[in-house]
């Protein structure tokens, strides 16, 4: 019997997730993060923590915490060998290793976030993935993934059902009303200085 609810958690969790912690390197991917949170991260106020549920190798977190070294950091990951990756990191003050899908979390941060995690959620269970972002926000919440205005699922290296686009940011808008869009980006492979994956980032915060 599976650990997990979804086939695309079995599939993060095991050889596929082992394969892409890999040939992940910190040192190649973290200039463009810092480029791109040091944006995202002027849009806030007053962020002295920070949680990602995903984290995988601590790329993100790395950037946060050398561009806010005061920030508390807390990860989430269900790969076992990222996990353990992470918690080599010294800098880091809580890792917790496992789906965030079936976890509850008692404590909350100023910044939840997640980047290119959503998009490979089961599109039935996204209302938990929102939840537990929502929930473990205090002020802001932010989403890096594959923008597409309508869902559609694609192909991922040879694997169906593995990668889906949509509306991350508006669906949760839409279910969390006092959920408001601060700043949005968008990162280019073709950057001349700082090449990434195309992602849309959407920075929203809570306002009543």
């Amino acid at each position: 019997m599976s650990a997990y609810q979804t086939e695309q958690e079995e599939f993060w969790a095991g050889d596929f997730g082992n394969d892409y912690v890999d040939r992940n390197r910190i040192e190649d991917l973290l200039p463009p993060r810092l480029n791109i949170f040091g944006k995202i991260l002027s849009r806030t106020r007053d962020v002295k923590s920070v949680i990602e549920f995903g984290a995988n190798i601590g790329t993100n977190l790395k950037a946060i915490h050398a561009l806010q070294p005061a920030a508390q950091c807390h990860a989430v990951e269900i790969n076992p060998k990222a996990a353990a990756t992470l918690k080599t990191y010294d800098w880091l003050d809580n890792v917790t290793e496992g789906s965030f899908l079936d976890k509850r979390f008692e404590e909350s941060a100023d910044f939840s976030f997640t980047s290119g995690v959503l998009i490979h959620i089961n599109p039935e269970f996204l209302p938990k993935a929102y939840e537990a972002l929502y929930n473990a926000s205090r002020k802001y919440v932010m989403v890096m993934e594959y923008y597409n205005p309508a869902p559609v699922a694609i192909s991922y290296r040879g694997h169906d059902e593995r990668l889906f686009k949509r509306d991350f940011a508006g669906e949760m808008m839409d279910r969390y009303p006092d959920l408001k869009l601060v700043d949005y980006g968008f990162v280019y492979h073709r950057d001349p200085n700082y090449p990434a994956d195309d992602l849309n980032w959407f920075l929203m915060e809570k306002r009543s």
